[in-house]
């Protein structure tokens, strides 16, 4: 039991010194901190110093090392420290840390090395010159390997006094100065001194320049006489002055007054420069420049410059839009370079802003906030003042008035407003116009329209000027009112002209187109007229026109310029007089109608092709006549009168106007005679008519004849009053003249007529005459039977008759038989001769008689003449 207890105590401990060894092995693997000095600087031995072996105790290689104090002497990659790099003497930690390594319960360990300190060595001599104002003594160890630390105190030897810094003021000085320096004991590390000699030579003068800076555009007669020493202070009297810029003011070595005036009006704007020397009076200090300048600055001219603010917007862009300002120079060239622009921006957020922008070319342009345009209206940017940066600022640039206006135009709106309705004519120009536009700002407008209705029309544009929300007249194109009835205007689009800022729109108003009149039936006649006479001319035509002006012109031997005249029509026709002030003269005119207006519409049409000619006729001259005989037998009528012709018209009175008929019998009385030329007449020529008559002849014994003597008219005449002069006509009126040779006539009346031989007339009245040729003595005039005929239709003895039977024994008769006592015909007096067709019996034969005997009865019947046989042969 116990060496079982023994055994397990064995293997515990064994345990627990594995478990525990490792640590302790591993605790301090930076290895212990450790300190150590160096207090000769000098020595080359301590520019590498190893800190690595420094460290106490073992630690692990491969670690990195630490400046903690900023020392400036280590180098953390090797670990080896430059004592002679640490230029303050002092204490430093340097710390040296492993990682990565496990166990390790302490991975760092601090090098605490304290430096000793170091006065330096100084150089033997030196000099230096009062100019340099302020000399660092630790220039007295430049030079050498090794200077001395920083962080010691001066003390001046030659004045006794300690000094706050390692700097002595040397300005105004001369002589040789001493100078103490001392590095403070620190641990272990002894105080240390080094002494420092200075000699400080006197520098010449030449003062302190005060640039004179003037602008030359003004004006300078106050600097005509300048002295140059007036612009320096605390300089030597002894130097000269030079002109380095050659103007040609200085003429000596004495001379020191300048003409700035007369510098700017040869030379211009520049920079002059003149330099004042004051020569060195030993070798340590150089000879004392201060050079000066006499710049004189340009006014920049902006006269005619522009300013545009870009660019104008609408309403609906505030949220998107940006502005910028562009200056264009005027005539005056204008430097490239960076500018002040000052400018003013007025409106709700109104105030003054400056920004730098350059010129390019005579041309700036900058960027300018949105913010300052937030809301419809006008803003006005003023430039208040243009300098360029590097400008010294003498002169006040000419800027005058440059400014612009921004605008945010509000959307154009036709909400409210009204069309006024237009009455036109066809194909004339409508005239429209806008009211009530009350949120239309003032201005010109491009407004889209349609038409609709008797015409349509699309896209149609128009310029508008709106002033208080009424617009101008606006033409809708006759063309596009070509047919009539109501047409509807319809805008959908209006734009701003100016901002082109653009807006729908929907407003209407109508257009009432009135038809044309319609002259396609009209005429026009005027009828010719004597001179004097009114003119009427008669329109036809017109159809359901009621009131109507007729334009109309005349020309040819009348003219009249453009006349007008009402019309009023019936039926579609109307006539009006020409006024008489136009027809002055005669000839041929025509009348020509130009244009007809309804007067109820007022439309109009030009007209062309609708005219008349007609004639002025001119009166003609009294026709010449002389009194005129007639025989009154003749029963002269109108027609017998001389002159004759067309053109003559007869009256019976002076004033009468209906003329008398042709076919009028003349009487004996005056007449009225006048000339008609193309229906003018004109005055009357009186004649006097007389009508000569001769008494009727007289009958001196019957008229009784026997006509077995053929008796004539010369018979006739011979038993009249008159035989020599007497004429016969078978008719009382319009009768045929019977020739002295022509046969009587039993039982005819014959009209006898006397001729006067003085007026060659005959009588008017005439002597009826009624012959008898039946007294004859039949004993005294036998007659003779023929004894046949031949009725064939040849001409010749076709009839059988019985000449002169009728004179001798007026009431025979005479009756023809066949040989069987057949009747074949009966005559007499009114039917003297058988031409051999049976009149008794036609249906024989047809009524032929065919050749052969016959035998024929005479009854005399008078004077108890018993009645005569005998026969008669027909042959056909």
């Amino acid at each position: 039991m116990v060496k079982n207890y023994n055994n397990f105590l064995q293997i515990f401990l064994i345990f627990v010194f594995l478990s525990i060894f490792p640590s302790i092995i591993h605790a301090q693997c930076a290895g212990d901190d450790n300190v150590f000095t160096v207090c000769d600087i000098p020595n080359n031995a301590n520019q590498t110093i190893n800190l690595f072996a420094k460290l106490n105790g073992t630690p692990v290689s491969g670690g990195v090392w630490a400046d903690v104090d900023n020392s400036g002497g280590l180098n953390a990659t090797t670990g080896i420290l430059n004592a002679q790099a640490i230029r303050r003497s002092g204490v430093y930690r340097y710390r040296y840390t492993v990682s990565g390594v496990s166990g390790c319960t302490d991975d760092s360990a601090i090098v605490q090395v304290t430096i000793g300190g170091y006065s330096g060595v100084s150089s033997p001599n030196v000099t230096v010159c009062s100019d340099m104002r302020n000399y660092n003594l630790f220039n007295a160890f430049s030079g050498l390997s090794l200077g001395p630390q920083s962080n010691g105190k001066w003390h001046n030897d030659t004045t006794g006094q300690n000094m706050p810094s390692s700097i002595f003021n040397v300005e105004n000085l001369e002589g040789n100065f001493q100078f103490t320096y001392t590095m403070p004991a620190i641990g272990t590390c002894p105080a240390m001194s080094s002494i420092v000699v200075v000699t400080v030579e006197k520098a010449p003068k030449s003062g302190l320049g005060n640039n004179l800076i003037l602008c030359g555009d003004d004006d300078l007669t106050s600097y005509n006489n300048y002295d140059l020493f007036d612009a320096l202070s605390g300089e030597d009297t002894n130097g000269i002055w030079f002109d380095l810029n050659n103007t040609g003011e200085l003429t000596s070595n004495d001379d020191h007054f300048i003409d700035i005036q007369n510098i700017h009006n040869k030379f211009g704007s520049g920079g002059f420069f003149f330099s004042y020397v004051v020569a060195s009076s030993n070798t340590i200090c150089p000879d004392a420049q201060t050079i000066i300048q006499i710049y004189l600055e340009s006014k920049l001219d902006f006269t005619g410059a522009i300013v545009q603010v870009n660019s104008d917007i609408c309403e609906t862009e505030l949220l998107t839009a940006q502005y910028s300002v562009t200056i264009t120079r005027g005539n005056a060239v204008i430097p490239n370079g960076a500018y002040y622009v000052t400018f003013d921006v007025s409106g709700p957020r109104a105030r003054r802003e400056t920004i730098v922008a350059n010129f390019i070319n005579g041309v700036l342009i900058f960027p300018i906030s949105s913010s300052y345009f937030q809301t419809v209206g006008r803003f006005k940017v003023d430039i208040v003042s243009i300098v360029a940066v590097n400008s010294l600022k003498k002169c006040t640039n000419i800027i005058n008035n440059l400014s612009d206006e921004l605008i945010v135009y509000p959307i154009p709106d036709l909400a409210g407003a009204k069309i006024t309705p237009a009455t036109v004519c066809q194909n004339e120009d409508g005239t429209i116009q806008i009211t009530d536009a009350v949120k239309l700002a003032d201005g010109e407008y491009d407004i889209v329209y349609n038409l609709t209705g008797a015409n349509n029309a699309s896209s149609q544009i128009a310029r508008l000027t709106f002033v208080g929300g009424v617009s101008n007249d606006f033409i809708v194109p006759g063309i596009l009112n070509q047919k009539s009835g109501t047409s509807v205007v319809t805008i959908t689009a209006i734009t701003h002209v100016i901002s082109q800022c653009v807006n729908s729109a929907n407003l209407k108003g109508n257009i009432l187109i009135n038809p044309l009149p319609n002259a396609t039936s009209l005429r026009m006649q005027v009828a010719d007229v004597c001179f004097g006479e009114q003119v009427t001319a008669s329109v036809s035509g017109l159809g359901t026109l009621t009131d109507v002006t007729l334009s109309y012109i005349l020309f040819g031997s009348n003219t009249a310029t453009v006349q007008t005249v009402v019309l009023t029509t019936s039926n579609g026709n109307a006539s009006f007089a020409i006024p008489a002030n136009f027809i002055i003269n005669t000839g041929v005119t025509t009348i020509s109608i130009i244009k007809l207006t309804n007067n109820i519409t007022g439309c109009s049409i030009d007209v062309s092709g609708v005219s008349d000619v007609f004639s002025v006729n001119s009166i003609p001259v009294a026709p010449a006549a002389n009194n005129q005989e007639f025989c009154k037998v003749d029963g002269a009528t109108i027609a017998n009168l001389e002159p004759k012709g067309a053109q003559y018209t007869w009256y019976d009175s002076a004033t009468a106007t209906t003329p008398l008929a042709s076919t009028y019998v003349l009487k004996a009385e005056n007449y009225y005679l006048r000339q008609t030329t193309l229906r003018c007449i004109s005055d009357p020529t009186m004649i006097t008519v007389a009508l000569n008559d001769t008494p009727a002849p007289v009958l001196n014994d019957v008229a009784d004849f026997c006509g077995v003597d053929n008796p004539t008219i010369l018979d006739l005449s011979n038993k009249t009053s008159s035989p020599s002069t007497v004429v016969w006509y078978d008719a009382p009126n319009n009768g045929n003249l019977l020739p002295s040779s022509t046969p009587l006539v039993n039982r005819t009346i014959y009209y006898g007529f006397d001729l006067s031989t003085t007026t060659n007339c005959y009588s008017e009245q005439s002597t009826p005459v009624t012959v008898s040729l039946i007294e004859c003595d039949s004993p005294q005039y036998p007659f003779f039977i023929p004894d046949g005929f031949s009725p064939n239709g040849d001409g010749v003895n076709d009839l059988f008759e019985i000449t002169n039977i009728e004179f001798l024994y007026p009431n025979y008769t005479i009756e023809i038989f066949n040989r069987y006592g057949n009747g074949m015909y009966k005559g007499g007096k009114d039917k003297p001769g058988w031409d051999g067709i049976n009149y008794e019996n036609k249906g024989l034969n047809g009524g032929v008689a065919p050749n052969g005997v016959y035998f024929y009865v005479i009854q005399f019947n008078k004077d108890n003449k018993p009645p005569k046989q005998g026969r008669l042969y027909l042959n056909r």
